[in-house]
């Protein structure tokens, strides 16, 4: 199936790497205009060279920073203040068992991998709500898919 892209802005959170990174690819490959985004200058440089080349001619450029905080998340909101596509795919675990895990550590997997995505959609919503056709999905680090439609 081919889907056209042109026109449209996607910014994918957690995109220097893995999962994050296909999709940023996909969408590029598809047409869309692609903001990656990660915690490291360093990380975010490497990923953009990577999408640049993988995908000539690509539309990509990078933001850093570390959505699961607040201050990050408006940094975002901040450079790239209209999205058509979000897709929210920062976040993080810690292999360990249930009893060892403290509360410090579930509020910072809180942080992470529920508000980085209530901060950004709530950001990038109003817009995207306004624009006929356009659907905001919000991927969580739990798998779950949520499409909101006016």
């Amino acid at each position: 199936m081919k889907v056209d892209l042109t026109d449209k802005a996607a910014a994918v959170t957690g995109s220097t790497g893995g999962i994050g990174h296909a999709i940023a690819r996909g969408l590029a490959e598809a047409g869309a205009s692609v903001l990656i985004n990660g915690r490291s200058q360093h990380r975010v440089d490497g990923a953009l060279d990577a999408l640049k080349r993988a995908v000539p001619g690509a539309d990509v450029r990078g933001v850093t920073a570390d959505v699961s905080t607040s201050q990050g998340c408006a940094r975002l909101l901040d450079a790239v203040p209209a999205v058509d596509i979000l897709v929210n795919n920062a976040g993080i675990y810690q292999p360990k068992d249930f009893f060892e895990i403290t509360d410090d550590d579930w509020t910072r997997f809180f942080q992470s991998n529920v508000m980085s995505g209530v901060r950004l959609s709530r950001g990038y919503l109003p817009a995207c709500w306004s624009a006929i056709g356009v659907e905001l999905f919000s991927f969580l680090r739990n798998q779950r898919c949520t499409s909101l439609r006016k």
